[in-house]
């Protein structure tokens, strides 16, 4: 079988597969169309998010058996065309879970404490004690919203807390020894943080919007490590403003391309101009689940998945 590879990865990935008796093609720069012309001669893709394989494009992958997508989410793949043309579909959700609990964590221990804007000021020569007290988790609750691979990884990090961890998901019976399973409705009534860890779907696209956040019965902090486009950030800057969001940590951004390598193309949109200001938010570029290990890990899942199928 033929591979060919569109985005780079850990050098695993290739000399692996290369091991078990795949060939593989590499080409990292040329365009979508031109992939096309080309792709009816491979038989799988190994991918992260480098463009959308759509119909037009698996009507040209005439001899395509698999997609080997290196990280969690499948949304850049037309995945009920791919299945009903018969293309095995491949994600590592594995490879990346610790990595983006470790980092969700991370986000929400620097709001509590402030450490962005302290270290900012002791940077500029300012010691200012008082204005940087921070805010314990113990003792609070914690609402998760989604419990696959990386709603456990964060669930799991938060056992060293005395903390109450409950989780929402649209699967019944996903609960586990970490977090308690409540309906929407009840995790609404009941937490102080928010930490969103859905892919995206139709469901969830635009989910966190100003309907939503106001059936909260206590302001709350947001942390989305999940998909950008599930939050509607002008509505987000409302609640921060109102202060019924206290503040957030955003690993992602509903502004960020589909390959997820850049942000918008034109002028900086006005929401994203005020969470750039505010001292009680937290950015970071899509990298929850980018770490030196998750990127071995990912390329590990997929060729062990790809094994498991073809070999």
């Amino acid at each position: 079988m033929t591979v060919l590879h569109l985005d780079t990865n850990h050098d695993l990935l290739i000399n692996q597969l290369k091991g078990l008796g795949f060939i593989n093609h590499e080409d990292y720069t040329s365009s979508k169309g031109e992939i096309e012309a080309k792709i009816g001669n491979y038989d799988g893709i190994i991918i992260r998010s480098r463009f959308t394989i759509d119909q037009q494009f698996l009507d040209a992958a005439k001899n395509l058996k698999f997609i080997g997508r290196v990280g969690a989410g499948l949304e850049n793949i037309d995945c009920d065309y791919a299945e009903s043309k018969g293309v095995y579909l491949i994600s590592a959700p594995e490879g990346n879970r610790n990595a983006v609990g470790e980092h969700t964590l991370g986000m929400l221990l620097s709001l509590f404490n402030k450490l962005n804007k302290a270290d900012r000021e002791v940077r500029n020569g300012k010691w200012l004690r008082e204005d940087n007290r921070g805010i314990e988790l113990d003792g609070l609750t914690v609402g998760l919203i989604g419990y696959g691979n990386m709603g456990k990884a964060f669930a799991k990090k938060l056992k060293g807390f005395d903390v109450t961890v409950l989780c929402y998901d649209i699967k019944a019976n996903v609960g586990d020894e970490n977090a308690t399973q409540v309906s929407l409705q009840e995790l609404q009534e009941r937490v102080d943080v928010v930490s969103l860890h859905t892919p995206e779907t139709p469901l969830t696209l635009n989910m966190v919007n100003s309907e939503f956040i106001n059936q909260f019965k206590k302001p709350f902090w947001l942390v989305n490590t999940a998909r950008g486009k599930s939050v509607v950030t002008a509505d987000l800057v409302s609640a921060l403003k109102s202060g019924k969001v206290l503040g957030a940590g955003l690993d992602v951004l509903e502004y960020e391309k589909k390959s997820f390598e850049s942000l918008f193309a034109n002028k900086m949109p006005e929401p994203f101009q005020y969470l750039i200001q505010a001292e009680n938010v937290l950015l970071s570029p899509h990298v929850a689940g980018w770490t030196v290990e998750s990127k071995e890990k990912l390329a590990q899942t997929i060729v062990d998945k790809i094994k498991t199928k073809f070999c």
